[in-house]
């Protein structure tokens, strides 16, 4: 079903054709579109205008994708934008920068623009303030770690760290299974919402995005191989805390 309140998406490409296809799907989908053909039009955009969620390509003249979200994500006007990328060779480098850098989802060119407006429909769904299913609804503490959920707001030692809505997610589930072990499945539903196809190295790289933020406290969230992570103060003999995947 297409959204009733024709939410604004912003298309970032600088492929004239693809832009057009992408803003007649869009609109025909049920959403307001607009586009930026290049880094600098994008940020104008956005800046006169904060859209609902932005389409962005990762090559484009001027400023790179991976720069637009860098920038989007200090911003903090801006830092909870949802970001689907478009990412032209589909090697896993691209995917991984994206992502570690706060896109929420990546699509791969040449792409089906069914899928496009899955991904699209579905970020929103997990962006959305209703989408508190797998959110926490009261504050939540391990050790030096606090997390507010009315104003997502994740603090670590008392100083607030930025995170993407993602991690987020993923930090607050991993928290609120109080030392239980979560598979790479389950974090994505929680995260990424049902239905969601990314790889298996996804989540890993949003764990390891996150580890890097929470600085000398990374070790709190353990990696179980062969099996997920788990956040706890306390060290299991099942826990590996190098920091590789699961």
């Amino acid at each position: 079903m297409p959204p009733a309140d024709r939410r604004d998406i912003l298309v970032v490409d600088d492929e004239s054709d693809l832009v057009e296809l992408l803003m007649y799907n869009l609109a025909k989908a049920g959403y307001a579109p607009r586009s930026a053909r290049n880094g600098r039009q994008a940020l104008e955009q956005v800046a006169q205008k904060i859209p609902d969620l932005i389409v962005l390509d990762i090559m484009l003249p001027e400023l790179t994708g991976t720069e637009i979200t860098s920038r989007l994500r200090t911003n903090p006007a801006t830092a909870h934008v949802p970001i689907v990328m478009l990412t032209a060779k589909g090697e896993e480098v691209d995917q991984i920068v994206g992502l570690t850098v706060g896109a929420d989802d990546y699509i791969t060119k040449p792409f089906s623009m069914k899928v496009l407006l899955a991904r699209v429909d579905a970020v929103l769904r997990r962006t959305s303030p209703a989408a508190r299913g797998d959110v926490p609804t009261v504050a939540l503490r391990m050790g030096p770690i606090e997390i507010d959920p009315d104003t997502h707001q994740v603090s670590v030692d008392g100083q607030a760290i930025k995170l993407t809505l993602t991690e987020f997610r993923l930090l607050a589930a991993l928290v609120q299974a109080n030392g239980k072990v979560l598979n790479r499945a389950i974090l994505m539903a929680k995260a990424m919402g049902p239905g969601v196809t990314v790889t298996e190295r996804t989540i890993d790289v949003h764990v390891t995005s996150i580890r890097k933020k929470l600085g000398e406290h990374a070790n709190i969230i353990k990696t179980v191989r062969g099996v997920g992570y788990r956040a706890t103060l306390e060290r299991g003999p099942e826990d590996d805390e190098s920091g590789g995947p699961a």
